[in-house]
């Protein structure tokens, strides 16, 4: 790992602490009074949601204008310049460890084994791209998927201030995060592996090195069984509000055909 790769990493993940410790309570208390009303629990996970979404929002979009215009890596996607990805993946990394040490110290409020897995098996993937520089593309078309946490954290804001299940923001805010989670972490599975298939035996595939290979498709097995878990977690909560609607439609036509 260079050195500017490390002061990136190290950059980020004080960034992200202070945005945690300092910038999230204060920013959170002007913009939402239901904030103040929450318990000190509450006011944990919610600022580790504002870091999440703030974390999300600039990867998110350096990624998705790296994977149209970065030429070098989308020219060669195993060994392509990884200069500018490198970048993300360090400011991504540094969140990652950001996130890992928040949750370890905050365990018995936001602990939970499956983030832990996720950003575990995320670092040692990035880990080759930012020593090895190898792989940079695949590892920007699977950052991509940070584009549906901000709708996933969005719902969690609404529940936790008290928002009526059925109110248009909740349902709206649902009906996007079920749409771009499939978009981003689902559906962009296949091309993935249809990739991996293409490039397997070729020569710049066997420069990658035993280790490269298996840890890049470990990682990724790992990162889409806990995508694909979420996605039917996701799916049946929306499935849920849908159904909810109907009836609450029904009802209200019934009311008012009885009126008439």
């Amino acid at each position: 790992m260079d050195t500017t790769t490390f002061n990136t990493l190290c950059i980020s993940f004080l960034t992200f602490q202070f945005l945690f410790y300092f910038v999230s309570h204060w920013f959170s208390a002007k913009v939402s009074s239901g904030f103040t009303h929450l318990s000190a629990e509450k006011q944990i996970e919610w600022n580790s949601r504002v870091v999440s979404t703030c974390h999300s929002l600039v990867v998110g979009t350096f990624g998705l204008y790296l994977f149209f215009f970065d030429e070098p890596t989308i020219a060669d996607p195993l060994w392509g310049d990884p200069s500018l990805v490198t970048v993300n993946i360090a400011i991504a990394s540094g969140y990652l460890i950001s996130d890992l040490v928040i949750i370890l110290f905050n365990w018995s409020v936001i602990g939970d084994k499956f983030f832990v897995v996720h950003h575990c098996a995320a670092l040692y993937a990035y880990y080759f791209v930012m020593t090895d520089g190898v792989l940079a593309f695949v590892a920007n078309f699977r950052l991509l998927a940070e584009l549906s946490s901000p709708f996933v954290n969005q719902r969690w804001f609404f529940e936790a201030l008290k928002y009526p299940k059925l109110s248009r923001a909740n349902i709206i805010n649902g009906l996007l995060m079920t749409v771009v989670f499939f978009v981003v972490r689902i559906a962009a599975i296949p091309p993935l592996y249809i990739f991996v298939y293409s490039v397997y035996g070729t020569e710049p595939y066997k420069r990658l090195g035993f280790l490269i290979q298996c840890s890049w498709i470990c990682s990724c097995i790992v990162l889409d069984v806990m995508n694909v878990t979420w996605m039917i977690k996701i799916s049946k909560g929306c499935i849920k509000v849908i159904s909810l609607v109907r009836q609450e439609k029904a009802k209200t036509s019934l009311q008012n055909g009885k009126a008439d």
